[in-house]
């Protein structure tokens, strides 16, 4: 074989080489493709089982996990238009609102343990019908004929008027509603009621939503959420409950608190202490730590990493281990149920990946 020869087979060898690497390359799954992969396999498994009854171990009871699955059922359609997932969340608001027109206090929410609806006695809790109020809030804002999204708005904005009336007191902090351990100002309570604030501001422009979310990050601002928990739960196995809660006001109020002064710069210095415990935890919790009651909540950690990133300083970093524990999350949800509590939270760090600032859309807003 000349020396032309011997060329020319080179190349063509290295085109085919490449060829196939190219080929190889376009067929390997992509880390968004990846994540859309599980976050679809998650909605599918807690569309089917959102409304059925909780008969079953793997399929949590807790109104405020279910809500967390509906608002991640709600980005899901923004993105895939599939009409069982918005029907789905029609179904649970429905059936939400329902029980709400037997609740007592008038504007309560049935958190599915506890009081039930007719009952004047038996616990309730601000912190966990926030959450409820969100899911609703969140299918809200997908509804397009007017008296279906007015029907909805009005449960949200009637609990909304219940617990300013009632739990939010001068500090700014929310009290937990009928809670027997306390009736001061709770963390949790605060974190997302709080966060219901700011979402309904944004949905409403009503200026006193607005003026209860400052007061709740004033009084989140003034708390070492490391230690806030110690009176009533075990210190260290709380804390990702703690982080995730709270944190919530903070991811959906950063947009709306002020560009310069005190109030700000306490809150950015509150989220670097916060986000430095999150790195640490994301690099020495074991599997398992994920699959517990309250270790469950760090699956929706990295929500909050993506969130709040683009305000921080260090940004870059934080959304490079939001996306190293997303990575872990794929295994990790792999091996746990589909509609359980770990995937109620991870469901919402999956959405914000895709589709940044869908968890927090408007009904004003483009779709993502």
């Amino acid at each position: 074989m000349n020396r032309i020869a011997v060329t020319l087979y080179i190349l063509l060898a290295a085109v085919g080489i490449s060829t196939v690497c190219a080929a190889e390359a376009a067929t390997a799954d992509s880390p968004r493709e990846q994540y859309l992969r599980v976050f679809r396999r998650l909605c599918d498994a807690n569309a089917k089982a959102l409304n059925r009854p909780k008969t079953s171990v793997d399929v949590h009871s807790w109104g405020c996990f279910d809500a967390y699955v509906v608002r991640a059922l709600a980005v899901a359609y923004d993105l895939d238009a599939k009409k069982e997932y918005l029907e789905e969340c029609k179904k649970w608001a429905d059936q939400t609102i329902e029980h709400q027109k037997r609740m007592v206090p008038k504007g309560a929410y049935y958190m599915h343990y506890g009081r039930k609806p007719g009952e004047d006695r038996e616990k309730w809790y601000v912190a966990d019908s926030s959450s409820i109020a969100m899911g609703v809030l969140a299918t809200v804002v997908r509804c397009d004929d007017p008296a279906e999204k007015n029907k909805y708005l009005d449960s949200v904005k009637l609990f909304f008027k219940l617990v300013a009336e009632n739990w939010v007191r001068p500090s700014g902090g929310v009290a937990n509603g009928h809670w027997p351990k306390s009736d001061k100002e709770f963390w949790c309570a605060t974190g997302t009621f709080g966060s219901l604030a700011f979402l309904l501001y944004k949905e409403t422009g009503d200026p006193d939503c607005l003026a209860i979310g400052r007061g709740a990050i004033d009084w989140l601002n003034r708390q070492d959420l490391m230690t806030v928990a110690r009176d009533f739960y075990p210190e260290e196995t709380i804390k990702p409950s703690v982080i995730m809660y709270c944190l919530e006001a903070y991811s959906a109020g950063l947009p709306y608190l002020e560009k310069s002064g005190r109030r700000r710069e306490e809150a950015l210095s509150q989220l670097a202490k916060n986000h430095a415990w999150i790195l640490l935890d994301f690099s020495r919790a074991a599997k398992a730590d994920y699959l517990t009651h309250w270790g469950s909540k760090r699956g929706g950690l990295p929500f909050h990493l993506y969130a709040q990133a683009e305000s921080m300083p260090n940004g870059d970093e934080l959304t490079a281990a939001a996306d190293k524990q997303l990575n872990q999350l794929v295994g990790i949800v792999k091996d746990s149920p589909a509609t359980g509590k770990l995937a109620a939270f991870a469901i919402l760090s999956f959405a914000e990946k895709i589709a940044p600032g869908g968890l927090y859309r408007c009904s004003k807003r483009d779709l993502p």
